[in-house]
């Protein structure tokens, strides 16, 4: 039994045009998520997630669990977690169960990853200590420098990405030439900008070839943010400030992805205002970003994309993204409204069939209002009322009576 009602016949039928329209496991969730947002489920006549697919809304854990062959006597989600109800839980269940004690008492949820999971296999134990990422702290230091003498290396090196992420410097080595921080530190020049306060800057050098471009890479993947920084007197917030984006832009992305993984969190929220401020095609190094921001920096990335409209395929790309909160002035004040008209009113084929994918994501990310009035507004410019591609659209605003669960 799912913990919330199922979606009303009468919507049904548009429930089902827009996950015909959807083509993929991933777009199908979204329209899933889009009616959990608004208090529903679908039916399992129409679509249930597949048990290999994790990035399902929570609500459904306990159909994968029963997928995956679990039987009536086991105990639902809505019981508690505890060490003595563990195996009482399925994969699915026990992972929804975790998170939700990692955000309200995230001690108790370490204990349990600490005393139950010591026994499961290294491909569990990783996902369990992969869930600490939630309500992360200084509380879990002991915990995770424990987990050095790990037998599984994969879960070694979670832990050490966690602690990076916490301040914990990892590097030990003296700088010498089988240091590998030292060797990705050497692929960065410290310079000085201003006439009067003189302040560091940081650039990547010129690579003379492909090999060095390789090493540098598989640098920035295993080396750790803070280690790096280290090395050059600074803080993370003021390296990422003083980094001059735009000169090689493998080299930003690799840093982006660097700060993602083992960054602090001041330095994703640093990293991630900056981009976004700088705008074009550095904005979407956000998209790196996307599972450690905050709803509201989500929020802003996906106006800027809609604000410029050059990069509306990146809609799609965007990670962990709420549905059904995008204002229509987000579309009215920006180029995207003005972008479908012309698309849809054009004689460009790939234009037009690149903004019925557009108009899917919109359908996923917009209100209730806003999904009724674009519809409206694409109609007007020439897409014909039937298009499947206004699937999401009309579900959405069908579902205007029940508000998204985060406006609530």
């Amino acid at each position: 039994m799912l913990a919330l009602p199922m979606l009303p016949d009468r919507l049904r039928p548009l429930l089902r045009a827009a996950l015909k329209y959807a083509t993929d496991a991933r777009l199908k969730t979204r329209v899933a998520t889009l009616v959990a947002s608004r208090g529903f489920v679908l039916h399992p006549m129409d679509w249930m997630p597949a048990t290999s697919y994790q990035e399902s809304p929570d609500v459904y854990a306990p159909w994968v669990d029963w997928q995956a062959g679990a039987d009536s006597e086991k105990r639902s989600r809505r019981e508690h977690l505890t060490a003595e109800s563990w195996d009482d839980f399925y994969p699915a269940a026990r992972r929804t169960a975790l998170v939700d004690l990692r955000r309200t008492m995230p001690a108790l949820a370490r204990t349990l990853i600490e005393t139950k999971g010591a026994s499961e296999p290294a491909e569990v134990r990783l996902a369990l200590i992969e869930l600490l990422r939630f309500g992360l702290g200084a509380d879990d230091v002991p915990f995770l420098k424990s987990l050095s003498a790990d037998r599984s290396g994969k879960v070694r090196e979670m832990a050490g990405r966690l602690l990076a992420r916490l301040g914990e410097r990892a590097d030990s080595t003296d700088g010498g030439s089988d240091d590998p921080t030292a060797e990705l530190a050497a692929f960065i020049e410290e310079g000085k900008s201003g006439f009067i306060r003189r302040r560091a800057t940081y650039a990547p050098i010129k690579l003379k070839s492909p090999a060095q471009q390789a090493r540098r890479a598989d640098l920035f993947a295993s080396c750790y943010f803070g280690d790096l920084v280290a090395r050059f007197g600074k803080t993370e917030s003021d390296f990422i400030g003083a980094w001059q984006f735009g000169i090689d832009d493998g080299a930003d992305l690799f840093l982006v992805r660097m700060v993602s993984v083992s960054g602090g969190d001041a330095a994703v929220a640093c990293s991630a205002d900056l981009l976004v401020a700088a705008g074009g095609k550095l904005a979407l190094l956000v998209l790196q970003l996307m599972l450690r921001l905050d709803s509201g920096r989500k929020r802003v990335l996906i106006r800027q994309i809609l604000n410029d409209a050059q990069n509306l395929a990146a809609l799609n790309l965007v990670e962990g993204a709420e549905a059904g909160w995008l204002e229509w002035a987000d579309l009215a004040n920006g180029r995207t409204l003005s972008a479908l008209r012309s698309a849809v009113c054009g004689d460009n084929d790939v234009m037009k069939r690149n903004a019925e994918q557009y108009l899917e994501a919109i359908g996923f990310l917009a209100n209730p209002v806003t999904a009724e009035k674009l519809i409206g507004e694409v109609v007007a410019a020439g897409l014909p009322p039937a298009s499947p591609s206004l699937g999401l659209l009309r579900l959405n605003a069908a579902l205007a009576g029940n508000p998204s669960q985060s406006d609530r």
